[in-house]
């Protein structure tokens, strides 16, 4: 039974890491839903939830760090638990800059609450954002169940996205060319579509290194390499 003791205890220390992680992610899912909302139809007190979550967020991310680090330290853990710890450090900072990104659109709902988007861009972007729901969600659940499959769903999302995002830069930009006065809020339109774009590229991250954590495939970190 005592030979057992180490092992039962590491166990849950991992298991505590992986509740941590999964606490973050919830509260990172729903700030982005509070952020895409208020742009939809403008609230003050939403976009104070977005901004206080993201400060949370952003000290879940540093715990989380604190103590994979120390059970590293601790345990000495290898292969698989090792990769796990590792991923789970990973993944809390892609968490941390999706949050940025939600209260990034936050401010964005502030500057165009006034405005009346015009019926196109705002079905693309509509599109964009529930795709990228769905993405974070996703992400999310494949690196809590180690679920390869849901995992590499995200590259086939991303590109739906990547899709959109060009179209959508297309008609906002064809807009602002045929209404000058729309480019005061159209430029603000544009950027809440790059920062769609920039979380579902984090949400397929946390999918490559689902990917990787579970199958140890280096090819997978194109796309995180090349935004670090």
């Amino acid at each position: 039974m005592q030979r057992g003791y180490p092992r039962i205890r590491f166990q849950k220390k991992l298991d505590r890491l992986k509740e941590e992680v999964d606490t973050m992610g919830q509260a990172t899912l729903n700030a982005y839903r509070d952020a895409f909302s208020t742009f939809i139809e403008y609230d003050p007190e939403l976009v104070k939830n977005v901004m206080e979550t993201n400060r949370k967020v952003h000290e879940m991310g540093y715990q989380i760090e604190h103590n994979a680090m120390s059970i590293i330290a601790a345990e000495q853990p290898v292969a698989g638990d090792l990769r796990f710890i590792e991923a789970s450090i990973k993944v809390s900072s892609h968490l941390k800059r999706i949050c940025g990104l939600a209260s990034n659109i936050a401010e964005v709902a502030r500057h165009v609450k006034d405005e009346e988007i015009p019926e196109k861009p705002m079905f693309d972007l509509q599109r964009m954002a529930d795709i990228v729901d769905g993405m974070v969600s996703k992400s999310l659940a494949a690196f809590l169940a180690k679920n390869m499959n849901v995992a590499r769903e995200l590259h086939r999302d991303d590109d739906k996205v990547d899709d959109l995002f060009d179209h959508a830069l297309k008609e906002i930009t064809k807009s602002m060319f045929q209404d000058k006065e729309s480019i005061s809020y159209s430029i603000y339109l544009l950027f809440l579509a790059r920062f769609l774009e920039r979380i579902a590229d984090r949400a397929e991250n946390i999918g490559d290194r689902t990917i990787f954590m579970i199958t140890c495939e280096k090819q997978q970190f194109t796309l995180e390499k090349k935004q670090e």
